[in-house]
């Protein structure tokens, strides 16, 4: 099960870090380098974006730690809770809004970030990414996972 969590986390996490970045290029011109600094100044504040390959690591690592902990998560509540085994896209969705909720009304708080004010469509859009990047992989693996350890 530990080997299919961590080939979980890669999946999403590699989906996730890849849109995240190409939104921010499209919408910004910003380099994924700048994504991963943004992750890292989180924990080193603005001391990250003047810093090197080390600080995009650390935002790379901190990325996937988070991502860890949805996969976790999920596999842990999926068998304890029957809804999460009813509809994949009612699942996905779950995971999405629980991924940006807890990043954006506790982790990001709790960090050198500066929270960004509530704007709908950047909130919209960051919630489909996770939809899609997030939340569908972890729900189809983990339910692929247990109706195969079923059997």
């Amino acid at each position: 099960m530990w080997k299919l969590i961590l080939k979980t986390t890669l999946i999403a996490g590699s989906l996730d870090i890849t849109a995240a970045s190409i939104q921010t290029y499209i919408l910004k011109g910003l380099t994924p380098d700048i994504v991963l600094k943004f992750i890292a100044s989180g924990i080193f504040g603005k001391t990250a974006y003047s810093g090197g390959i080390e600080y995009m690591l650390f935002g790379l690592l901190v990325h996937f730690f988070i991502v860890f902990m949805c996969v976790i998560t999920y596999f842990y509540f999926y068998p304890k809770f029957p809804l999460l085994n009813k509809n994949i896209l009612l699942s996905s969705f779950l995971v999405a809004l629980t991924a940006w909720i807890v990043t954006t009304k506790i982790i990001i708080p709790l960090s050198e970030i500066q929270p960004s004010p509530f704007n709908l469509k950047k909130d919209v859009i960051a919630i489909a990414i996770l939809f899609f990047c997030i939340g569908i992989p972890i729900a189809l693996i983990t339910k692929r996972f247990y109706s195969n350890s079923l059997k």
